[in-house]
């Protein structure tokens, strides 16, 4: 499992399509996908939770992934979220 908290550096937040962006990389990946904000856990590879999280720029979230692909996927999200 590895799990990391970042800062969001995108600089709208996550915003529709931002999600829309971050759900599809989430899917393509054997590993579970989730982030964390406050005491809200959300599959990111859904896109409906991801649209109830409302993460802003600049908030901090935890990634969280596990399984056979969990290094290259929480890389991506990461990556992808720091903007």
């Amino acid at each position: 499992m590895v799990e990391k908290q970042i800062v969001i550096g995108l600089s709208n937040g996550l915003e529709e399509r931002p999600i829309a962006v971050l759900v599809q990389m989430a899917s393509k990946y054997e590993s579970s996908v989730y982030l964390l904000s406050g005491n809200k856990k959300v599959n990111a590879k859904s896109i409906m939770g991801m649209m109830g999280m409302g993460m802003k720029s600049g908030e901090s979230v935890t990634v969280m992934t596990d399984g056979a692909d969990e290094d290259e996927a929480a890389d991506e999200m990461i990556n992808y979220l720091k903007g």
